[in-house]
C-alpha cells in the first residue's frame, strides 16, 4: 500500500525536481512528513509570496519548473501574488496548496478556502486531485502544462484526505501525456515566415524586437546569429535584456517608456519590425494606434491570442521562436540592403546614449550601478524589486547573457526582489547573485533575510534609498503637480540593524566619498551575503521617459 503524498513525492523525484520552496501548515502535515528525507532540497521560505517568487528566480534563471508547496487557506491566498506574478511573465511553475478533506470542502471549514475559483483566471490551469489514485498522473500532467506552449504556473490542489488515502500500486493510474503541442513549424507558418523574409530583403529600416519568449525558447544563440547574418538593429524589451550583449553596436538598447533614444528612435522610424517573443505591452506599445507607424509588422510568438491583440500585424506566426528562427536562418541575408540604416541607428546610440548628471558631494543610482557592473565583470545574475530602481538596472547594468535579469516586468511585483534573487542563488549557487533593490520594496519582504542566513547564500543586496517611493513620487511629480500623498517616507528602519539581526553583513555608503567604490568593491568581493545600502538624491529621476499615451519617439529627458 501507498499514500497519495508518497505518489506525490515520488512523481516528483521522476520529475527530477532539484529543490521546492514552502511553508508547511496542517493540511500538509502529510506531504512534508514523506518529504523529510526527499532526494531533492526542501527549502524553508518565511512567507508563502516568498516561496513562489523565490521558485520564480529559480525557473527565470534555469528555464526549468519551479515547484512551491504551500498550505490551505491563508497559505493558498498569501501565494496568490507570485502566482500572477508567474502567469504574467510566463513563467512555468508547479504550485501545491493545501486543502481541507474533501468531505469539508464547501463547508467554510477551518482554513478552507476555494482555491480553483481563485486561481483559475491567473494561471494556465487549477486541477484539484479528488482520489490518491490520480495523484501521480496530475503531477506530471502539471510540469507538462507548465512547460508546454507558452508556459505558465499550473495549480494542484490537495485534500487533506486524499493525500493520506492509501491505494495499492495496481490502482494508480499510469502517466500518459494528454499534449499534442509540438515546437514543430506547421506549413502555414512556413509560408508566412517565407513571404515575411522576402519582404525583408525589401526593408531599407528593418529593426528586430526581442523579447523574454526568445529566452523562454532557448532560442538566444539562434536569435543572435539572425541579427549578425542580416545586419539588423536590435532592440529589447525589459525581459529580453541579455539576449544580445548590451555593448554590441547592434543593440539599441531596450524600448518603451523608459527606453533608450537609440531603441525608440529606431523603432518609431521603421519600415519593417520583426518582434519575437514579445508581447507589446503598454510600456513598450505606449500608443498602439501610433507603434511603428511606417512599418510593416511581423510578430512570431508561441501564444496565437499574444498575435494582433494590441498591435495590428501584417505577419502574425504562430511559432516556437527557436524552430522559427531556424527557418529564418535558411534564407540569404539582406545586410547589404539597408546599411545607410545600421550606420544611422549606431551613430544615434553613440550621441545619444543613456545619461545622468553627475553633482559634486551626491552619489548618483546610475554610478552604482554601473560600478556594480565593472566590478562583477557584466557576469552576475541580477534581480531587482519594482520602482526607479529596476529602470535604472535595465539600463546601466552591462547584460552580457539570457536568463541573467530576473525581475517582475508585466505584474511589476514590489518585494519580487530579495526572495526571487534566494531562487537564483539556490539554482546557481557557484554564481554570483546581486540584487538591486528600494527602500519601499526591500520593506514588503525582508522576512526572507533569514532564508540568506539560514542556508549560508551569497547574495549581495545594493539597497538604493531615497527615502522615498520613487517611482510613484516621479509621476506625482510630472502628472499631479508634485503632490506627493504618501510617497515620502517620514520614518524608516535602520536598515544597518535590521541586517545584523538577521546576521547579514552590512556596509553603508553615503554621498560620494572618495573611497566608494573602495567599500563597494569590497563589499561585492567579501565571501557570503552582505547588504550594501547607498544614499541616493532623493528626487532623482528615470529618464527618459514616454508619458502615457505618447509615442515612442516623444520622449522626456530632465534637466
Amino acid at each position: 500500500m501507498v499514500n497519495g503524498s508518497k505518489l506525490m513525492v515520488e512523481a516528483l523525484t521522476d520529475e527530477k525536481v532539484e529543490m521546492l520552496f514552502g511553508y508547511p501548515g496542517g493540511t500538509i502535515l502529510p506531504e512534508y512528513d514523506e518529504m523529510y528525507q526527499a532526494e531533492f532540497k526542501n527549502i524553508l521560505v518565511r512567507h508563502e509570496q516568498g516561496a513562489t517568487h523565490a521558485a520564480e528566480g529559480y525557473a527565470k534563471s534555469t528555464g526549468k519548473t519551479g515547484v512551491v508547496l504551500v498550505t490551505s487557506g491563508p497559505g493558498a491566498t498569501n501565494a496568490v501574488t507570485g502566482v500572477a506574478d508567474a502567469m504574467r511573465d510566463s513563467v512555468p511553475l508547479v504550485v501545491f496548496t493545501g486543502q481541507v478533506g474533501t468531505g469539508l470542502i464547501g463547508t467554510d471549514a477551518f482554513q478552507e478556502a476555494d482555491v480553483l475559483s481563485i486561481y483559475k483566471s491567473i494561471s494556465k490551469k487549477a486541477i484539484q486531485i479528488r482520489s490518491a489514485t490520480d495523484v501521480a498522473n496530475v503531477v506530471h500532467q502539471a510540469f507538462e502544462i507548465a512547460q508546454s506552449g507558452r508556459k505558465g504556473p499550473v495549480v494542484v490542489d490537495l485534500p487533506k484526505n486524499v493525500m493520506s488515502e492509501e491505494v495499492t500500486r495496481a490502482e494508480v493510474k499510469q502517466w500518459e501525456s494528454e499534449s499534442n503541442f509540438s515546437t514543430e513549424l506547421k506549413s502555414d507558418s512556413k509560408e508566412k515566415l517565407k513571404a515575411m523574409m522576402k519582404d525583408l530583403r525589401a526593408a531599407k529600416q528593418p529593426v528586430l524586437l526581442v523579447g523574454g519568449g526568445a529566452i523562454a525558447a532557448n532560442a538566444s544563440q539562434e536569435f543572435r546569429q539572425f541579427a549578425e547574418k542580416h545586419q539588423i538593429p536590435v532592440i529589447s524589451s525589459l525581459l529580453g535584456l541579455g539576449v544580445v550583449h548590451s555593448e554590441n553596436p547592434q543593440f539599441m538598447g531596450m524600448a518603451g517608456m523608459h527606453g533608450s533614444f537609440a531603441a525608440n528612435k529606431a523603432l518609431h522610424n521603421s519600415d519593417f519590425l520583426i518582434n519575437i517573443g514579445c508581447r507589446f505591452e503598454d510600456r513598450l506599445a505606449t500608443n498602439p494606434k501610433k507603434f511603428a507607424p511606417k512599418a510593416k509588422i511581423s510578430h512570431i510568438d508561441i501564444d496565437p491570442n499574444e498575435i494582433g491583440k494590441i498591435i495590428r500585424t501584417d505577419y502574425g506566426v504562430v511559432a516556437d521562436a527557436k524552430a522559427a528562427l531556424t527557418a529564418m536562418l535558411e534564407e540569404p541575408s539582406t545586410a547589404d540592403n539597408h546599411q545607410d540604416w545600421v550606420n544611422e541607428t549606431t551613430k544615434r546610440k553613440q550621441d545619444h546614449d543613456y545619461r545622468y548628471h553627475k553633482q559634486s558631494g551626491e552619489l548618483k543610482p546610475q554610478q552604482v550601478i554601473e560600478a556594480v557592473g565593472k566590478f562583477t565583470e557584466g557576469k552576475a545574475f541580477v534581480a531587482t524589486d519594482v520602482g526607479q530602481h529596476q529602470m535604472w538596472a535595465a539600463q546601466f547594468y552591462p547584460f552580457t547573457f539570457a536568463g541573467q535579469l530576473v525581475t517582475s516586468g508585466g505584474l511589476g511585483t514590489m518585494g519580487f526582489g530579495i526572495p526571487s534573487a534566494i531562487g537564483t542563488q539556490f539554482a546557481h549557487p557557484d554564481d554570483q547573485v546581486v540584487l538591486f533593490t528600494g527602500d519601499g520594496s526591500f520593506q514588503m519582504t525582508s522576512e526572507e533575510l533569514d532564508v540568506i542566513k539560514s542556508y549560508g547564500l551569497n547574495i549581495k543586496i545594493v539597497l538604493l534609498n531615497n527615502g522615498v517611493l520613487g517611482m510613484v513620487r516621479q509621476w506625482q511629480d510630472l502628472f499631479y503637480d508634485e503632490r506627493r500623498s504618501q510617497t515620502v517616507f517620514k520614518d524608516q528602519p535602520d536598515f544597518q540593524k535590521l541586517a545584523a539581526a538577521y546576521g547579514i553583513n552590512s556596509y553603508k555608503i553615503i554621498g560620494q566619498d572618495a573611497d566608494w567604490q573602495t567599500i563597494l568593491q569590497q563589499a561585492l568581493d567579501a565571501p557570503g551575503s552582505a547588504l550594501i545600502e547607498v544614499a541616493i538624491p532623493k528626487w532623482e529621476e528615470v529618464q527618459p521617459m514616454i508619458a502615457p499615451g505618447q509615442t515612442n519617439d516623444n520622449m522626456i529627458e530632465f534637466d
